[in-house]
């Protein structure tokens, strides 16, 4: 049976929050405090992806899974993309009916190792391949401010547009949650921010933290 989703939560103009359900208990609730030393940011450590490998292997598995249920409910009656991160899968496209979106994400909840389903497909016509594109600058404009803010550095963040609509998902604590939402809202192009963070404490976030490989030693003479 598929999980409930609780309500949107507001986050200010512009910004908006999906909170799978078990988030917390998953990752623990991290209050508003900065790692000790700046530890977050600096050359000293790379970008890393906080999910397992077990994980990573999952989430590429439930996403081919859900392009082939994607395709056998919808064909090309509809755009549907199928992004799924720590198992949580976030539909995002146009279907032409409401049973359309509810029949989709009915199938995507029967999808081995789906925790929950996060729908976002709107009924309405299809995106045009303009719009498309337009979407697939958008994410690349986003991954450039990410990368390029101190903070968010270390954070592996996957980025959805659609529709100019971008969502974030990832394993964030919650400081790192609103610096990467802020920085997205000023991102020219973008008309909406939607978080899907699963949210982790300041604890957790140091302990991934990986240093990056030491430079190879010359040879002795």
């Amino acid at each position: 049976m598929m999980a409930a989703v609780p309500p949107v939560l507001g986050l200010g103009a512009g910004s908006e929050t999906r909170r799978p359900m078990g988030a917390a208990v998953l990752g623990g609730l991290g209050g508003c405090v900065a790692l000790a030393g700046g530890a977050v940011a600096g050359s000293a450590m790379v970008a890393m992806d906080r999910r397992s490998s077990g994980t990573q292997l999952d989430d590429q598995a439930i996403e081919l899974r859900a392009a082939v249920a994607i395709d056998e409910t919808i064909g090309q009656r509809g755009h549907v993309n199928a992004t799924s991160y720590s198992r949580v899968v976030l539909l995002t496209g146009e279907v032409p009916t409401e049973a359309d979106r509810t029949k989709i994400e009915a199938e995507i909840a029967k999808v081995e190792n789906v925790r929950t389903v996060l729908n976002e497909l709107a009924v309405m016509p299809n995106s045009t391949l303009s719009q498309r594109a337009n979407d697939t600058i958008i994410t690349g404009k986003v991954k450039t401010a990410i990368f390029d803010t101190k903070e968010l550095q270390v954070v592996s963040v996957k980025v959805v547009t659609e529709r100019g609509v971008v969502y974030l998902m990832g394993r964030l604590t919650e400081v790192e949650s609103m610096v990467a939402a802020q920085v997205v809202r000023g991102v020219g192009g973008v008309q909406r921010v939607v978080k899907v963070f699963e949210i982790i404490s300041p604890a957790e976030a140091a302990a991934m933290l990986v240093p990056p490989p030491a430079a190879a030693s010359a040879p002795a003479k």
